[in-house]
């Protein structure tokens, strides 16, 4: 029986690139919340991740000066505009304890996906060195 790496690996190794990311995206906006005009944004994670694994969003190239990805096509998320909870009077709608709030959580979120993809990793040697 062959052993396929990414079946191994599941999910996690997807969710890493996805989380990484948005922690990008969300760190981006904390650093402008001072700037005019700004809007933030974020991803859907879900879209996003289903997205990475091929399912139900095919990646597509948006731009020519994308590079395409081991799949022949571009590696990237819709991105969604963040409605602000209270706007601000400069156009600027980075609300930074909601941004905060959200770069934790997704920090989480991407420690327990390296949590799991350790377990994976940590089998497979197990199976291979049987110990």
């Amino acid at each position: 029986m062959a052993l396929s790496l990414d079946e191994a690996l599941g999910v996690y190794a997807q969710a890493l690139q996805v989380g990484s990311y948005r922690a990008q995206l969300l760190a981006t906006n904390i650093a402008n919340a001072d700037t005019p005009n700004y809007k933030a944004v974020d991803i859907d994670f879900k879209a996003a991740l289903s997205k990475a694994q091929g399912g139900e969003l095919p990646l597509t190239l948006t731009d020519p000066a994308q590079l395409p990805s081991a799949a022949g096509e571009a590696a990237t998320y819709p991105s969604l505009y963040r409605m602000p909870l209270q706007p601000a009077l400069d156009g600027n709608t980075v609300d930074s304890q909601v941004e905060q709030a959200e770069f934790t959580r997704n920090a989480i979120q991407y420690e327990a996906s390296l949590t799991f993809l350790d377990t994976n990793i940590k089998s497979i040697l197990s199976a291979i060195t049987g110990t």
